[in-house]
């Protein structure tokens, strides 16, 4: 019965590890891009409403294109996570390693889209923020990974 309630907790914990990694993650892509982000905000100041309009009629689209370019990144990202919960890799490093790589790789699978914009074509950033990413990913559940091995309690044989 124990295990049972470990796994049930794994399969709560681990989407919400990967939730803070995605905002972790996007919070370092956005301080890293502040400055051409409000240079572009501020570069016709008559045009500053017709903004609201269109995030609102391009937000969606956005939204959208964005998903597709998130999830080369994170179905790597995804097989790490698996890896350290069926081994039981508690490590930060490998979390955080584990995010630079899926970064990394999420990122040299757009080089088409690279070109277009801007924000995609410094690849030190785009891995700073998987490092950032996999890190708050072990902060929240990788430092427990593993349902079959118990953080708190006697140690076992193998442990």
């Amino acid at each position: 019965m124990d295990s049972l309630a470990r796994f049930v907790l794994r399969l709560l914990v681990v989407p919400l590890g990967g939730a803070a990694a995605i905002t972790a993650a996007v919070a370092v892509l956005l301080v890293a891009h502040w400055g051409e982000l409000v240079t572009l905000a501020q570069a016709d100041p008559e045009a500053q409403g017709a903004w609201l309009i269109a995030f609102v009629v391009a937000g969606p689209m956005l939204a959208f294109l964005l998903s597709l370019t998130a999830a080369s990144a994170l179905l790597p990202a995804a097989v790490g996570a698996l890896i350290a919960e069926a081994f039981a890799i508690r490590s930060w490093i490998f979390h955080a390693a584990n995010g630079g790589l899926a970064a990394w790789i999420g990122w040299s699978l757009m080089q088409d889209v690279q070109s277009q914009y801007r924000f995609l074509t410094e690849p030190r950033i785009m891995v700073a923020a998987g490092l950032a990413g996999g890190f708050a990913y072990w902060v929240v559940a990788g430092w427990t990974a593993g349902f079959w091995k118990p953080v708190f309690g006697p140690k076992t044989a193998d442990a």
